[in-house]
């Protein structure tokens, strides 16, 4: 890296509840950022009883879910099933359909990242994908003096890479950082980046952020540079969440659980879903292991799910 990128804007996040049982800290995604090609959606979440994602479909990006606390349980309806543990990661192309249910997996507060991640217009009806990672399968590194450790979940960093491969190419990476440790991460210089600070209080060149702040990068550099403040005031260090993706410069209509091009593909989404058409065939007559009439979030068109 020669040329860190500058920071543009921040944007503090406060905690907004959804329905009874989920609430968000969204950055990406809302009236002041509303996408960021292609990271569509990014939020830190809250996730307990009684709320729960029932069966509801998505067609046309991935949908990342990265796990802080606890655990998500989900189903969907061509047979995956299981629990996204404390530091285990998904990957779902969702691609031309995939109709799931996601539940709290356990007591309490559950606590995560999740990501929308934007497909081309040539990759939206893409058969969908699952790519997964148990906390201890993610590649992990680390500098010489132990100052910053990172876990590679999607890309490249200090030598490690991650086996998982999102259609659309990213980077996506948890970094702790000691009080006063530096990180120089290589981006390529056409992709969108930004950096959400779970804990703490880090550096971005002249610009600070403390926890739950989303940091949006201009476009000039090849890279970013973060560090953790140092001094008593910042014993604990920082945790960072970069994440930077190739942009797809298309149009893009988001409604509800489907992400398309056009307000006619939108449309023909639903009109699919409805009639359980063109990659949504297996969701007639199914229902997920979680299905408990009646649903507590809304209709399976009006919900965004996680």
């Amino acid at each position: 890296m020669s040329e860190p990128r500058a920071v543009v804007r921040t944007l503090a996040c406060e905690r907004k509840p959804y329905v009874a049982g989920f609430a968000h800290w969204r950055s990406i995604g809302r009236p002041e950022l509303p996408e960021m090609d292609p990271i569509l959606s990014f939020d830190e979440f809250e996730f307990s009883a009684p709320a729960a994602f029932l069966d509801h479909p998505h067609r046309g990006f991935e949908n990342v879910t990265y796990m802080l606390e606890g655990g998500v349980s989900y189903h969907d309806f061509s047979g995956h099933k299981g629990t996204i543990n404390e530091g285990d990661v998904q990957w779902l192309t969702a691609g031309r359909g995939v109709v799931h249910a996601e539940v709290p997996a356990g007591n309490g507060v559950q606590r995560g990242i999740n990501i929308w991640v934007n497909l081309s217009a040539n990759d939206k009806m893409v058969e969908p994908r699952y790519q997964g990672l148990a906390s201890h399968g993610i590649p992990a590194a680390a500098t010489g003096d132990g100052g910053v450790s990172v876990k590679v979940i999607a890309g490249e960093c200090l030598g490690a890479r991650s086996p998982l491969r999102p259609r659309t190419p990213a980077l996506c990476l948890d970094v702790a950082l000691r009080p006063g440790a530096r990180l120089r991460q290589p981006v390529p210089r056409e992709w969108s980046a930004c950096a959400y600070v779970i804990g703490g209080e880090a550096v971005f060149g002249d610009a600070s952020a403390g926890a739950r702040t989303l940091v949006v990068f201009g476009a000039d550099g090849d890279g970013v540079d973060v560090r953790a403040k140092d001094g008593l005031a910042a014993a604990a260090g920082a945790r960072v969440m970069l994440v930077a993706a190739r942009p797809h410069g298309e149009a893009v209509v988001r409604d509800g659980p489907f992400v398309m091009n056009t307000r006619e593909e939108v449309e023909q989404a639903r009109e699919d879903f409805r009639r359980r058409r063109n990659g949504f065939e297996m969701a007639d007559g199914w229902t997920s292991d979680h299905a408990v009439p009646p649903p507590p979030c809304a209709d399976t068109l009006g919900v965004d799910g996680i």
